[in-house]
């Protein structure tokens, strides 16, 4: 029906027809959104509702809690925690107290401009700001630029850009309580299975976010290399089809009445006996056919990480000679820490660049394990100025890395070491090979 409302409108050229669309999918995104932030008020009026009912039975509080979880999930078809994490994000967005309370974001959710997805990363990020306003560590001043400054991220990037955008909002609002968070964090490593249907199951590892990316980094590389070299393959035949058995007949063996001896003689077979030494024989099962070529590997990307990963789960013993987690990585992280923080000056944390802080201990131990690390500069505003190389190209591959730390395309979150350097402004048509005019 839109569609037909749009197009009925006679427009002179395709690019009035593509624009024509664009703005009307885009307005009715904003739409949504405007939707989804009505349902949040009436989940957040719910959870009033149920306030009231467990300050009315205080014995009851955790079955009222689950039978409105239930209720909610069913009668939406989704899942629990879906339901429970959207009635959380509700339940801080439109909070009274003004110790936790987004007015910016939920003006933002309000009028279309954010998702309910970018709520969700506001409201997670913010969980240290609010931790360290309850505790009389920040004033409610604190939560207040958090809020202002991440509707500000959030509206002008995707929901997960946004997220590890937020991070280092938070950590640069709160410090040090990022690192105790990571401490306490650390503690929730896990593996858990649950069935997905058709015979599969989802394996969760939670761990700490260095090592998960390292892990997928790791995995990537090899299953490259197995796609590469899947066309190189040559048939192998299995020593199983020509095994004649643990007691193969010879000619010697026959009787003089044998019919196989005068098989023998038959010139048809003279392209199929295979002589050995002393005598021995025997028939080649597959000359009169064509030998069936080896498939080649049709796996996907994703589907040769996991089966690499169930090999090397399956079949690697961890042991003292192997080494620790650490001294095993070989996948590529990229992290950004201060000179200070480096030398144990202080305790800021360190960024793992696309993804968020880390603990600064675990950032040192990375940097005593590794010889690839790049001294860059700051002016005083904190912007990266240059490197401590000489050679022009490679300076400013290594800025563009510090400035970007993924692919700058919209909702793109490659690591930078696998990104390829672009033009703004194409070279080909003038434009020019410098800082400004280019991006990962």
């Amino acid at each position: 029906m839109y569609y037909t409302e749009i197009m009925g409108t006679i427009l002179d050229d395709d690019l009035e027809q593509h624009r024509a669309l664009l703005d009307a999918w885009v307005e009715k995104k904003r739409e949504i959104a405007r939707l989804e932030a009505e349902a949040y008020e009436l989940l957040a009026a719910r959870v009033k509702v149920r306030e009231a009912d467990a300050r009315e039975n205080p014995h009851h509080r955790e079955a009222i809690e689950r039978s409105m979880i239930a209720e909610y999930s069913a009668a939406a078809h989704t899942s629990k925690y879906s339901i429970e994490r959207a009635f959380a994000d509700a339940a801080f967005l439109h909070c009274s107290s003004p110790q936790v309370a987004y007015a910016s974001a939920r003006e933002s959710f309000q009028h279309g401009d954010i998702t309910a997805a970018h709520v969700h990363e506001i409201v997670e990020a913010g969980f240290v700001v609010r931790q360290a306003v309850g505790e009389g560590r920040a004033d409610a001043e604190t939560l207040k630029l958090f809020d202002v400054a991440a509707t500000v991220v959030a509206e002008s990037d995707t929901p997960t850009r946004t997220r590890a955008q937020l991070r280092q909002l938070a950590a640069s609002l709160v410090g040090e309580t990022v690192v105790e968070q990571h401490k306490r964090a650390a503690g929730e490593r896990s593996v858990s299975v649950r069935s997905v249907g058709d015979g599969l199951a989802l394996l969760q590892v939670v761990l700490p976010e260095y090592l998960a990316n390292a892990i997928l980094d790791r995995l990537t590389q090899m299953a490259r290399q197995v796609i590469s070299v899947s066309g190189d393959r040559e048939p192998v035949l299995s020593a199983d089809v020509l095994d004649l058995g643990a007691d193969p007949v010879f000619p010697e063996d026959l009787a003089p009445d044998d019919p196989l001896l005068d098989a023998l003689d038959d010139p048809a077979l003279d392209d199929r006996i295979i002589f050995g030494e002393g005598g021995t024989f025997t028939v080649d099962p597959f000359s009169d056919r064509d030998v069936e070529q080896i498939p080649s590997d049709e796996r996907t990307m994703d589907q040769v990480r996991a089966d690499l990963a169930t090999d090397l789960l399956l079949a690697s013993t961890p042991s003292e000679a192997n080494g620790t987690g650490l001294d095993n990585i070989r996948g590529n992280v990229q992290v950004t820490i201060s000179g200070s923080t480096l030398i144990g000056a202080d305790d800021r944390p360190a960024e793992l660049d696309g993804y968020g802080p880390i603990h600064p201990d675990i950032a040192r131990d990375l940097a005593s394990r590794n010889g690839g690390w790049t001294r860059l500069f700051q002016d005083p505003t904190g912007m990266v100025t240059e490197t401590d190389t000489y050679s022009p190209t490679e300076g400013m591959r290594r800025f563009l890395r510090a400035r970007d730390q993924h692919c700058r395309f919209p909702g793109c979150r490659m690591p930078v070491h696998r990104c390829q350097i672009d033009h703004n402004h194409d070279h080909a048509k003038g434009g020019r090979t410098e800082i400004s005019n280019l991006c990962l």
